[in-house]
């Protein structure tokens, strides 16, 4: 029995045309790093200080030169943008049946909880902008916890908040393989990668997930099944 499903935000339950990427982007450009979109988005799921990180070692041929102070300018730039960014910005949406299946969920009894690789003062304006705050029961942002994904920490928090049985009655649902390592790590029951973000069912498959969807609705049928057998 499914007690929790517990979603990415980005890509996963609000959309994003490359809003985080070119932040991101334009964070590194901000101290001279110029790097491609493509190889940004494979790292949009991670903490954000520990994605600049792993993108400093792939292209700062000096790695002495990659010290926590410069990290953290690069992510207070990308910080700043995505505040701006999400607290004026007219494209501030939820992806198709997003809100749908939160509603269907919660009126079988299963809560609602968000985590995100954004620190909290981002995810909190995307919450409230879209007026998600009595719709979830729990967010949770990766700055709140020891270590972000792939570490079970945010999903192991949310479980122990809200009383949860085990990680074996939770669904986790997420765009990017760290969302799907995430989820493993935990030792979720369901691990479902979609495909409304960063990556594709071919990108997501390699990192075994319980299943793969195009559309957030089949959450539903999904947790429901289980329900019937149980």
């Amino acid at each position: 029995m499914i007690e929790l499903v517990v979603f990415d935000m980005a890509g996963t339950t609000v959309r994003d045309k490359n809003f985080v990427g070119i932040a991101f982007q334009e964070a590194m450009q901000s101290q001279s790093y110029d790097i491609e979109i493509r190889d940004i988005n494979p790292l949009m799921g991670y903490e954000k200080p520990l994605a600049i990180k792993m993108m400093l070692e792939a292209h700062e041929p000096d790695q002495t030169r990659i010290t926590e102070e410069l990290i953290g300018k690069i992510h207070s730039s990308f910080v700043d943008a995505m505040i701006r960014f999400y607290s004026t910005t007219q494209e501030l949406a939820p992806l198709p049946n997003v809100e749908e299946t939160f509603k269907t969920l919660r009126s079988e009894g299963i809560r609602i909880a968000l985590n995100t690789g954004f620190s909290r003062d981002i995810a909190d304006v995307i919450v409230e902008r879209l007026g998600w705050t009595k719709k979830i029961d729990m967010l949770v942002a990766s700055d709140e916890v020891q270590s972000g994904r792939p570490a079970p920490d945010m999903i192991n928090k949310i479980i122990a908040t809200l009383n949860i049985t085990s990680a074996a009655h939770v669904a986790k649902v997420g765009d990017t393989e760290v969302d799907i390592n995430e989820g493993i790590n935990a030792g979720c029951k369901y691990v479902i990668g979609i495909t409304t973000g960063a990556f594709t069912r071919e990108a997501l498959l390699p990192y075994n997930p319980t299943h793969v969807i195009d559309d957030i609705a089949d959450v539903v049928k999904i947790i429901s099944h289980t329900h019937s057998l149980a």
